[in-house]
């Protein structure tokens, strides 16, 4: 059985474990405050949860880590046991641990559908009902504490000098000793005696009785031992690469740099109209269900999910790292976006819930990405004109559809069939702007509806289709879109039809 059939629409179902009764009922309680919520099941160590959630089929298992029998890492085990006999179930960890090393064992595959709390903070806020609504939709949730660490490992809580911070630094770029010793005009034999002084130093909690020292000097090991492992394990905690740019670029918060990418905007048409009529908890499921779909296009296409702001959807591709078919890739996510919302809309039919009919805007141009925010939070932004224009260009986009700027249309390495919709008034613009609707075999216009027209032949792919047989009529660009797709992700996405 589905996890969704048996619930009303909008409800996520959980499966909460944990041995100590006292902390189990009291995560219990944070969860039945939230009207969006239902546990459906609890267990107390590592059989009772894996059979207790297979069974059960919940959207998200929420575990502690160290449970019966062996109170080692039962927790984490049993959640990718249960991930496997269930794909797709989102994970929450809830752990007293500070100590990255926990977080890394559970993202080791990757981050998507995974959370990691600490136990001390869950009751701050809605922090655990959020992480278990970002979960649940293949998001990421971790607490702000372990990004830090895992972003900077082998920083101290305090007690180096800037020159011992420094050779920490080193260490942590995985640069042998002889690297260090070059880079600090020392023999070997120093550098190396330096590397153990701060090893030593750090290792002073360790005598005090601090368990977290005497982890934060294993993971120093590691870092030494195998760099390429835990860079790797890093990479896949933060989405497309920010965590290089973090640890690899030396990347300070606030710092820009110029970027060409294609932004991608979607929205959904009378939205307003449907969230005034519909119930509440219903409009949440559907939004739920939405934006699960419309993560897993962007990021078939290895795009960036920038943000979701109620009903509006932003990626990018091409940064933060580039993409020399960034175009390509954002034309390729539209259509899985529009025909996975398709299927969707026909599900919600036969259910009596309103369909989402999107329009979605592309822009392609330079634009300056920064990390914004603080130590505690940071977020991944681009600003510029590239950006500013693709909302207006979705704004031009009826249901369906997809309306994409000349640059955008021109930097396409596949030929693509666009409509001109002509020079365009747009809001905070003196000047008019080319834009172009992507046609689907939905959209082709017949005879004497106009024809799809491009910047340049290479686009100009076909005039009048009214007089064609369809044997005569030329593959739909959406197809190749499509078969492209299919590569990348093993499904495919061509153009759904406008509605």
């Amino acid at each position: 059985m589905d996890h969704h059939d048996a619930q009303a629409p909008g409800t996520i179902t959980v499966f909460l474990a944990d041995d100590n009764l006292i902390v189990r009922e009291g995560v219990r309680a944070l969860i039945d405050r939230q009207a969006d919520l239902n546990i459906v099941g609890v267990g107390a160590d590592y059989d009772e949860t894996v059979n207790g959630a297979t069974a059960a089929n919940p959207q998200v298992l929420v575990t502690d880590i160290r449970m019966p029998p062996t109170f080692q890492r039962e927790g984490i085990d049993a959640a990718k046991e249960v991930r496997k006999r269930h794909p797709g179930t989102g994970i929450v960890v809830l752990s007293q641990y500070e100590d990255p090393e926990y977080a890394i064992s559970l993202l080791a595959e990757g981050s998507a559908g995974y959370g990691y709390l600490l136990k001390d903070h869950v009751a701050e806020g809605n922090q655990l009902a959020d992480a278990i609504r970002a979960v649940a939709t293949g998001g990421t949730a971790l607490d702000p504490t372990i990004v830090e660490a895992l972003v900077r490992p082998v920083v101290p809580p305090g007690g180096l000098t800037p020159d011992e911070e420094e050779l920490l630094s080193m260490v942590a770029e995985g640069k042998p000793i002889k690297a260090i010793a070059v880079a600090r005009h020392v023999p070997p034999e120093a550098a190396d005696a330096e590397v153990e002084e701060v090893f030593v130093k750090l290792a002073e909690g360790v005598s005090a009785g601090s368990q977290s020292a005497l982890r934060r000097l294993r993971m120093l090991q590691q870092a030494i031992v195998d760099r390429e492992e835990q860079g790797e394990t890093l990479s896949r905690l933060l989405p497309s690469g920010l965590a290089d740019k973090l640890r690899q670029e030396q990347r300070e918060i606030g710092e820009t740099e110029r970027v060409v990418v294609t932004v991608l905007m979607s929205d959904i048409r009378s939205y307003s109209t449907i969230a005034e009529r519909a119930d509440p908890s219903q409009l949440a499921g559907q939004l739920n269900t939405h934006r699960a779909a419309m993560n897993h296009a962007i990021l078939g296409e290895g795009g960036t999910v920038m943000q979701f702001v109620g009903d509006a959807v932003m990626a990018v591709f091409g940064a933060p790292f580039p993409q020399t078919d960034h175009a390509d890739r954002a034309v390729a996510a539209s259509s899985a976006m529009h025909e996975l919302q398709a299927g969707i809309n026909a599900r919600w039919a036969a259910d009596g819930l309103p369909a989402f009919g999107l329009g979605l805007g592309l822009s392609t141009g330079v634009a300056a990405a920064a990390l914004l925010g603080s130590a505690e939070r940071l977020e991944y932004t681009l600003v510029g004109d590239t950006v500013n224009l693709c909302q207006r260009l979705q704004q031009l986009a009826g249901k369906g559809e997809t309306v994409a700027s000349e640059a955008t249309v021109e930097a396409l390495r596949t030929p693509v069939e666009t409509v001109l919709l002509g020079a365009q008034h747009v809001k905070g613009r003196e000047a008019l702007v080319t834009a172009y609707k992507i046609v689907c075999w939905e959209d082709r216009p017949t005879a004497g509806q106009g024809r799809p027209a491009g910047p340049g032949p290479a686009h100009n792919t076909t005039t009048r289709l009214g007089g064609l047989c369809p044997r005569a009529r030329p593959r739909s660009p959406c197809a190749a879109y499509a078969r492209r797709s299919r590569r990348r992700t093993r499904r495919s996405a061509p153009c759904a039809a406008s509605t």
